[in-house]
């Protein structure tokens, strides 16, 4: 797992063509805004996102956020368990997110 900046993350995402967006956040935050084409999988759900993300191509490169950093960080050690080995963690989560969003 890699913990990025709000700038490295965002400027590494721009950047990888293999790239997916991950949302950990619950529903209702989601609904207050998300970061476009982010794919929603809650973490407090627990057994349904671990079997959530063992559909996901191990091979590609998943930028992972949630409020403040600190449930996508738990996120992309679950990735990294899993056998996900680009995991990105986006420090500050999207409380301090200034790119693209639904906000």
């Amino acid at each position: 797992m890699a913990d990025l900046s709000q700038q490295e993350w965002a400027s590494q995402l721009e950047n990888d063509s293999n790239a997916v967006i991950i949302d950990v956040r619950t529903q209702e935050e989601v609904n207050e805004g998300y970061i476009p084409n982010a794919i929603h999988l809650d973490i407090y759900k627990g057994q349904e996102f671990i079997d959530a993300i063992e559909k996901l191509d191990p091979y590609k490169s998943y930028y992972v956020y949630c409020r403040s950093g600190a449930r996508s960080g738990q996120a992309c050690s679950i990735m990294n368990q899993l056998g996900f080995e680009k995991a990105y963690n986006l420090m500050g989560g999207f409380s301090n997110w200034n790119g693209p969003s639904t906000k």
